[in-house]
């Protein structure tokens, strides 16, 4: 019977974790809500009131136990949200390399810039598409690209250490397809030069990226004219005229991606439906939002299960420790605990208020830990690859209100679980048997 009980509690344990993990935040404010109402109302939501205030007010004399529920939870809660910080700031730098009015075209089976091709002729056709928005002489607004790698030495490395760096061949319009693009020191390459703009990221990532400087691409001189920011993934290349990389590195006149600035966003549909029912054309268009969303899928993934992985591991860690303080702090208050039930009072508000107890200590230690993860890692720059890899891509970790939120429900679940058990024994153990043991 006693297996049976105890499998039970575990079990609703379970699905109460499961629900809580699924709850947003307005669920839990509204749980919070029912919570007081009912300690306010109801006769066993003021006993549970009075226990409650009783155990927080000796909570200064057992400060040394309660502490170790604080710092476990708070370490817990930081290291979980730094490392999630880490996959929210990538996909937040992809998301905003792309706007609903623009479309990247690629060769149909494609799944990035680098395995896909265009013919000169593809771009042509693809100009010609309806939806394509045109400038001032009619002409299509559409940037051809081409999407090379460059080895350059990187910034505080040892001598010789090197990281590959994205080239982006680009042509004038690249600037009117991305507004965001803004020049803030130097000029814009000229077309027809071996002439290069580099991303703020590229120049926080790799050494020799100054205006005035010379670096070799494709066995070429090339002069770095001016430096651009853009607030997204493209701050961590290097672009120049399309033409030039193109000769630099023998592409011949094709390109890999085409990337058009569209009449609206609801100009997409028809235009990849006309790309698509081309028969001169193998091709897939979507817009940039889309494309540079899938491309942070498999990454943003792969960090945000290291951060659950590592922040779980550690959180088994704090449930002990949070089981053996209450369960040490109930122990200490066994004659306490029976006393109050020998005068009527009942299990429930006995369950509530040690429950409420380690709520409010996983809560100062879920915001101390929120707050040091934002204090430090907010805005912490970083990038996904180390020295010697290919596709080094700056970006920054962003500790959202989102993150904290999901921090703060870490937080409480590790001290609903520390001290569900605990909670319990007081509330179903024998008053004599209590009043014996304290």
């Amino acid at each position: 019977m006693k297996f049976l009980k105890n499998f039970g509690l575990i079990l609703l344990t379970v699905l109460m974790l499961a629900a809580w993990i699924l709850m947003p935040w307005y669920g839990a404010l509204a749980l919070a809500a029912l919570l007081a109402l009912w300690m306010l109302l109801f006769r066993s939501g003021a006993q549970a009131r009075s226990v409650t205030a009783v155990g927080i007010s000796t909570l200064t004399q057992r400060l040394g136990s309660s502490a170790v529920i604080v710092v476990g939870i708070a370490g817990v809660v930081g290291v979980l949200v730094s490392l999630l910080a880490m996959a929210e700031g990538y996909a937040q730098t992809l998301r905003n390399s792309g706007s609903l009015d623009t479309a990247i075209v690629m060769r149909g089976a494609s799944a990035n810039e680098v395995s896909s091709s265009l013919t000169r002729e593809d771009v042509v056709q693809i100009g010609q598409a309806p939806g394509v928005s045109r400038n001032a002489k009619g002409e299509p607004i559409l940037s051809a690209e081409t999407v090379v790698a460059a080895n350059l030495p990187v910034k505080g490395g040892k001598t010789g250490d090197q990281g590959s760096a994205q080239v982006r061949g680009v042509s004038e319009a690249a600037f009117t397809v991305r507004p965001n693009v803004k020049i803030v020191e130097g000029k814009v390459f000229q077309p027809g030069l071996r002439e290069l703009v580099v991303g703020k990221g590229a120049v926080r990532q790799f050494d020799g990226l100054t205006v005035g400087a010379t670096l070799k691409l494709g066995n070429q001189p090339w002069t770095v004219v001016g430096i651009f920011a853009s607030g997204d993934a493209m701050e961590s290349e290097l672009w120049g005229d399309a033409t030039m990389v193109n000769d630099a590195y023998r592409r011949g006149n094709g390109a890999n991606s085409a990337t058009v600035k569209l009449d609206s966003p609801a100009a997409i549909k028809a235009f990849s439906e006309s790309l698509e029912n081309n028969p001169q054309l193998k091709v897939k268009a979507t817009t940039t939002v889309e494309f540079f969303a899938k491309q942070s899928e498999q990454m943003t993934k792969i960090l945000r299960i290291i951060g659950i992985v590592v922040g779980s591991i550690m959180a088994v860690g704090a449930v002990f420790g949070a089981l053996n303080t209450m369960f040490a702090a109930v122990a200490a208050r066994a004659r306490e605990i029976a006393t109050l039930r020998a005068i009527g009072f009942r299990g429930l508000p006995v369950v509530v208020a040690v429950m409420l107890e380690t709520t409010l200590l996983a809560l100062i230690g879920g915001l101390i830990g929120g707050g040091i993860a934002w204090l430090i890692f907010n805005g912490y720059e970083a990038s996904t690859m180390a020295a010697g890899s290919v596709g080094k891509l700056s970006f920054n970790l962003a500790v959202s209100p989102g993150l904290l939120w999901e921090g703060i429900k870490w937080a409480l679940a590790i001290g609903f679980v520390g001290g569900l058990f605990p909670a319990v024994r007081a509330a179903s153990l024998p008053v004599t048997t209590a009043l014996r043991e304290a």
